[in-house]
């Protein structure tokens, strides 16, 4: 049953006075008061208007929407067997979880290598991807994966340089590449820059592949939470004028007298800084490649969002034919930043629905004999399980799942108890397991020894937050791998999971649970 929250819900720190009695459809209290103060999304827009739009508090949150979709990852389950290996010798004292290998190799050389098949999409100038910075580009350096600098860092540094319209210097797109760099290990992993509207017309990547050396670029349609541009709440009056100069929407207008005087006497407390929605055509989008080529990017990505399916086709389209490297497809429900909350709940494709129609596309063009892209799947995965289905609902075309709101939410979680540690006080939860990092955190001491301790003692919690997170997904699985007996990536497929209901086999593609291995399983009884 697909149920969405409507009127009242903690992202908008909103609720019905009669919680236990509100109309389905409108959300609204079965008995609507004279006299209350408004505590539903109703009453508070009545007085906060469209900043009630936004899931608050800002600038310390990701969201993702609540709306329960009638398809989605739990109506699969994997499928285990007890015959045989695939990727191993069939022995077991060798096929044995440890050994299973999680690398993967794309790009149209092969020449980009992870150690594990995830990445983290587009992160880029909100307050929590810029306050976790440090744990997000060292955790994911350390464990060889990607990493991508979202879209707006260099419009929103106050201390970027600009020469007629475009970047000559920067001082947070710097940082946020070194950092990644400094920690990577023996070439696993990537530092990816995005770029939307805005960030094209300051010339972001060029200045990112000829300045600091960044090979793999990506080209940003959209994503899963919006089907708009990027925002960000801005609480700076010279910084919304700044932005406002730099190209940027800003609502209401940081230079209109009546504006700022409202402002300065407290009226409102926020502006709100807007990216333009694209204008995709085949045309600018080949040109665009091309151009980033020219300039030196050794790899183009693409990623794009929940639209509707004729738009996943262009995306798949192009991509085959002009040689993009990686298409990120990103469900709806999802998001990092500053989204509006009906929306994110409301519009776009749903990611099984989004996915699956991917996989049929790919299956299209492979059957063509078109070049068919690496892909990556988004939205809402979180966990092993998750991990092993995404693959296989899109083998043997995907090869990574992307995440963000997991990672962010481990590496917030490491730089929180990187704090309790420095002011020796650490909560009770946390205590049973020490009161250092060596003792709390459980990746430390291998760490330790293959860092070094003056390496080891300078790494943020943040960062051995986000790495002990993905050392648990690892771990997890190559559990899962080895008992579906998949012993590499490149052995994973279709069948290795099996829908719960009937819908959900209708819409992927994925055999009902009733029909798994019929035909070999009679002809196993006739034997």
């Amino acid at each position: 049953m697909v149920i969405s929250r409507v009127n009242a819900s903690a992202a908008t720190l909103t609720k019905n006075r009669t919680e236990d009695s509100v109309v389905p459809s409108s959300g609204m209290c079965v008995t609507c008061v004279d006299g209350c103060i408004g505590m539903c999304e109703i009453g508070k827009s009545a007085y906060r208007g469209h900043e009630v739009i936004y899931p608050q508090p800002f600038g310390v949150i990701t969201t993702a929407g609540e709306k329960r979709y009638p398809v989605d990852y739990s109506h699969f389950n994997i499928m285990g067997s007890c015959v045989g290996a695939h990727g191993i010798e069939a022995d077991s004292d060798k096929a044995i979880f440890p050994n299973v290998n999680l690398t993967v190799s794309f790009g149209h050389d092969g020449g980009i290598r992870f150690r594990c098949p995830w990445i983290i999409p587009g992160i880029g100038s909100t307050a929590i991807a810029k306050n976790n910075w440090e744990g997000l580009a060292i955790g994911s350096a350390l464990m060889g994966t990607g990493l991508t600098i979202g879209e707006n860092v260099v419009g929103m540094d106050p201390q970027a340089e600009l020469k007629d319209g475009r970047v000559m210097d920067t001082v947070d797109l710097k940082r946020r590449v070194d950092l990644y760099r400094r920690y990577q290990r023996d070439g696993y992993g990537a530092i990816i820059v995005q770029a939307n509207i805005e960030d094209t017309r300051l010339g972001a990547q060029e200045y990112a592949i000829e300045n600091l050396g960044v090979e793999c670029v990506e080209l940003k349609w959209g994503q899963g939470a919006k089907n708009i541009g990027g925002e960000v709440k801005i609480h700076d009056l010279e910084k919304a004028q700044m932005l406002c100069r730099r190209g940027y929407i800003v609502l209401p207008d940081p230079f209109d007298e009546d504006v700022i005087r409202a402002f300065e006497r407290g009226a409102f407390k926020e502006f709100e800084r807007h990216s333009r929605v694209g204008m995709v055509t085949e045309e600018s989008f080949a040109k665009r490649v091309e151009a980033l080529r020219a300039a030196g990017a050794r790899y183009v990505f693409l990623k794009t969002g929940a639209y509707r399916p004729a738009d996943l086709a262009r995306a798949l389209s192009f991509s085959s034919k002009y040689g993009i490297d990686l298409l990120t497809v990103d469900g709806a429900g999802g998001g990092t930043g500053m989204s509006p909350w009906r929306m994110m709940n409301e519009w776009g494709v749903p990611p099984v629905e989004l996915h699956s129609l991917l996989y049929q596309y790919a299956a299209h063009l492979a059957g063509k004999g078109a070049h068919v892209p690496a892909l990556a799947l988004a939205g809402g995965f979180s966990f092993e399980d998750h991990i092993f289905k995404g693959l296989a609902l899109g083998a043997p075309y995907v090869k990574l799942i992307g995440m963000a709101r997991g990672p962010i939410c481990a590496a917030m979680v490491g730089k929180t108890i990187g704090r309790t540690i420095d002011a020796f006080q650490v909560p009770v939860y946390i205590e049973r397991f020490g009161n250092s990092k060596d003792e709390i955190f459980v990746t430390a001491s291998s760490l330790r020894r293959e860092l070094g301790k003056e390496t080891f003692d300078s790494l943020p919690t943040g960062a051995i937050g986000l790495y002990t997170y993905y050392e648990r997904l690892s771990q997890g699985l190559r559990q899962i791998m080895a008992g579906s007996r998949k012993f590499s990536l490149e052995h994973i497929c279709r069948d290795d999971i099996a829908a719960l209901t009937p819908e959900a086999a209708r819409v992927s593609g994925i055999d009902y649970i009733m029909d798994v291995d019929a035909q070999e399983a009679w002809s196993i009884l006739d034997q």
